[in-house]
């Protein structure tokens, strides 16, 4: 079944056992983005505060540069299935204890905080397996659709679910509504066990050296790796400035809607400006596989990343709630083309035996930018605004697009064959 090249739609007709991992991937992100709506909405109640609703953005993307390497490293050397099982399991008992704990009156702002952290630390050793399964389970050759299939559906379903999440903060309350997103976690978790198709494609060596000196040879083989695929280190670095802004709107898309647009801050329409971000990521993932075709990736990023600029200074600006939710779709759009190009390029490039190392480290790496954007997005928002913090982080993505024309992706113009530099690379 996977050794056919197949569109995004077609793999998920024909081949169970991807559409077993999509549909996990759906219902959790279904839920996630619920939560994404309804935790920084709550501390925004609890505190009035820009800074400290971004500073959850800054927890809870913290996890990826503290454990990603090892991660990347254990993921690599493990059953997947079992890993990203576990890790769903875990992810449904930290989030399922903020409406336990609102139950008893008891839920405070560290406990918000630490939920955050737990939950993406999960997720850390879930992506870091998940990086490697969707090749192996839909084919190599079909990577660019597997995960033009998982973006495009959960973006599309977070259209829908951010105004779901909002509803429900206004009905049932923030912390209850969380109790949804605890749930698709053992949906998922159940999804991943009925998988039967390997979660690898190569057996890893048997393990003849004590674990921490392996562990540490592996993360280093995954380094170089990364680093000697040029245009592959080159779009990954550009990525942090990407991510710079766009923790900065993460961490801000609350603060923005009730300062710059008006919103009541108890829920209920909060959650469209967050279905404009996830309908522009649709839009994006859909667009990609077709400029892949008749784009090269490296002129992908070249030309998005000024637009990226220019439309974040667009939505910084923007006079009213019309302008703003199409500004946010289209600025959206470019960006997780920007992201998912680099993805996808990785993935191909990349050996099945290191498939995790290097996806996490370049994660790792590309959203580093992440929780400085929500830091330093949240403390000039708390003394200038968020439409001058919007606008001054603008400034990440513009410095990525100077950068970008500096670099070898300026000059070329087309990727060596998959297959081929991987070979090269082994042989070295």
């Amino acid at each position: 079944m996977t050794g056919d090249r197949l569109t995004a739609l077609a793999l998920v007709r024909r081949d169970r056992s991807f559409r077993r991992l999509w549909l996990a991937h759906a219902v959790t992100t279904a839920g996630s983005w619920v939560s994404f709506v309804v935790l920084p909405l709550f501390v925004y109640q609890l505190t009035g505060s820009p800074l400290q609703t971004a500073l959850l953005s800054v927890v809870q993307f913290v996890p990826y540069p503290l454990f990603g390497l090892v991660a990347g490293a254990v993921a690599d050397r493990s059953d997947r299935r079992r890993l990203m099982i576990g890790s769903e399991l875990a992810s449904g008992v930290a989030l399922g204890s903020v409406p336990l704990a609102a139950a008893f009156d008891a839920l405070t702002l560290p406990h918000v905080y630490l939920v955050g952290f737990l939950a993406t630390s999960f997720y850390v050793w879930f992506d870091a397996a998940d990086f490697g399964a969707v090749p192996a389970i839909a084919g190599k050759q079909n990577v660019v659709e597997a995960q033009s299939a998982i973006y495009s559906t959960a973006t599309f379903l977070g259209i829908i679910a951010p105004s779901v999440g909002g509803l429900l903060a206004a009905v049932v309350g923030a912390a209850n509504a969380v109790a949804l997103d605890a749930a698709t976690y053992g949906v998922s978790a159940l999804l991943i066990l009925s998988i039967r198709r390997p979660f690898a494609t190569d057996v890893p060596e048997p393990l003849t050296e004590p674990i921490v000196r392996r562990t540490v040879r592996d993360i280093r083989e995954g380094l170089s790796f990364l680093w000697s695929q040029q245009i592959v280190r080159t779009l990954t670095l550009l990525g942090f400035g990407v991510s710079f802004s766009g923790g900065a709107m993460s961490g801000l898309l609350v603060v923005y809607a009730v300062q710059a647009l008006g919103f009541s801050d108890r829920g209920g329409a909060v959650g469209v400006l967050f279905s404009a971000v996830a309908a522009g990521t649709l839009l994006g993932s859909l667009a990609l596989p077709r400029l892949a075709r008749r784009i090269a990736p490296t002129r992908i990023t070249l030309w998005a990343l000024p637009v990226d600029t220019v439309l974040l200074l667009g939505v910084a600006c923007a006079p009213g709630l019309g302008a703003a939710l199409a500004l946010l779709l289209a600025w959206s759009l470019v960006q997780m083309t920007i992201i998912l190009n680099g993805i996808t390029l990785r993935q191909r490039v990349t050996p099945d035996g290191l498939q995790g190392r290097v996806n996490v480290t370049a994660r790792m790496i590309a959203w580093g930018g992440t929780p400085f954007g929500a830091l330093v997005g949240g403390v000039i928002a708390d003394r200038a605004g968020v439409r001058v913090a919007l606008a001054a982080v603008a400034g990440g993505v513009a410095a990525s697009a100077v950068a970008a024309w500096l670099t070898p992706l300026r000059t070329a113009s087309v990727l060596g064959d998959p297959s081929e530099e991987a070979a090269e690379h082994a042989a070295a």
